[in-house]
């Protein structure tokens, strides 16, 4: 009899790491499943899911590039905060029918939660990209009070960004070439607050053009998060640790993403007190 078993699709796969993730916890805790990568083309979403209602083994999927909004069509609803973000990265069976979720916040927000625990006189963030990847990022982050600086190659794809997922927040849009010089500007105390700048953008991964980001631009003591994952240590956060900031990479948001996944998937907690194992598994 076939094994239970989830998958990722998006078009291309072949980079994914999320099955050396997801293979790696079921593995850890004796599941007998499996984790795929599966090709879809955008054009066949409607026949992967008709195909996969049918299957009984089936236990889900993950959504990635650049299938995060195209699928909501095909899907029997939506959990509010995928509706609200609109955009899915995860979709499970539930009673016959197929519902949307993001976990991409709880992934981002996950290697946050010890500075956003903590009470601040101000929270800010200047987030370089408005991608997919930056509507998960903004919604999470609104929802934490923080005051956004958005950044795109088109201010005004920002500008609607920000309208769309969070109204009545005082942010603000601007060109993504604003911060690559440097800047005079003279940073008030930041005792008390919360400063953060995010990549969320592609710029700096393998194969592609670097992000040009002058650190004049980041307030003292502000923490540099990138979500690139190859290479995990990217230039940008080479840069901000040489001048003593704290950093996080991509690989933090990307396994706490599927930790939320896996849960829905296997009904089970992946073992995360071996994420330094699962972190030299993905370096390879």
């Amino acid at each position: 009899m076939s094994q239970p078993y989830a998958e990722v699709v998006g078009d291309p796969i072949a980079q994914s790491k999320s099955p050396a993730i997801h293979c790696f916890w079921l593995a850890a805790l004796g599941i007998a499943a499996e984790y795929r990568a599966h090709s879809v083309a955008a054009g066949d979403l409607g026949d992967y899911f008709a195909a996969r209602r049918a299957d009984p083994n089936w236990r889900g999927c993950n959504v990635t590039m650049p299938h995060k909004q195209a699928v909501i069509a095909h899907l029997d609803r939506l959990d509010p905060l995928a509706e609200r973000i609109g955009a899915v990265n995860t979709v499970v069976p539930e009673g016959g029918a197929l519902v949307g979720y993001n976990t991409d916040v709880a992934g981002f927000l996950e290697p946050l939660q010890g500075w956003l625990g903590k009470r601040h006189l101000y929270r800010m963030a200047r987030v370089l990209g408005a991608g997919g990847a930056a509507r998960a990022i903004v919604a999470g982050l609104a929802a934490e009070r923080v005051t956004i600086v958005l950044a795109a190659r088109d201010p005004a794809k920002a500008e609607a960004l920000l309208a769309e997922l969070d109204p009545g927040g005082e942010h603000h849009a601007v060109a993504l070439s604003h911060f690559a010089p440097p800047t005079d500007f003279v940073f008030d105390d930041r005792a008390g607050c919360f400063d953060l700048i995010v990549n969320a953008s592609p710029l700096g991964m393998r194969g592609q053009d670097p992000l040009a980001f002058d650190f004049t631009h980041a307030p003292p003591g502000a923490i540099a998060y990138d979500i690139v994952t190859d290479p995990a240590d990217t230039a940008f956060l080479k840069a901000a640790r040489a001048r003593g900031m704290p950093t996080i990479d991509g690989l933090a948001m990307l396994i706490g993403q599927a930790a939320a996944a896996f849960e829905r998937f296997f009904a089970a907690h992946p073992p995360r007190d071996r994420d330094g194992e699962l972190r030299a598994l993905l370096a390879r």
